[in-house]
């Protein structure tokens, strides 16, 4: 059997960093995910770790285990307060964050 990881972009207010970004399990693409969609993909049952990335700029990663069958969901947004927008400037791994849902 398998798992599935699911993926919602959205957030509020104005989104800094745009474009569609390239999802990584595992350091593989498996897909990419643009503002207010959702993304899912089937995963073998164990531990795994997901990126995204857009350019340069990319999210920190976030490992994370998956039994069989189950669902796993995760929510993301790009950059959306200057503060963090002008540290992803010299930090990019700050420009896209990823959260459990």
């Amino acid at each position: 059997m398998s798992a599935t990881l699911r993926l919602t972009r959205e957030g509020f207010g104005i989104e800094l960093r745009r474009g569609r970004f390239e999802v990584t399990i595992d350091g593989e693409a498996v897909g990419s995910i643009d503002w207010h969609e959702t993304f899912e993909t089937t995963l073998e049952p164990g531990h795994h770790t997901l990126r995204l990335r857009v350019g340069r700029y990319s999210s920190r990663d976030h490992r994370f285990d998956v039994a069989d069958g189950e669902t796993i969901s995760f929510r993301c947004h790009g950059a959306m307060v200057w503060p963090r927008y002008v540290a992803s400037l010299a930090r990019p791994d700050l420009a896209i964050m990823v959260g459990s849902t």
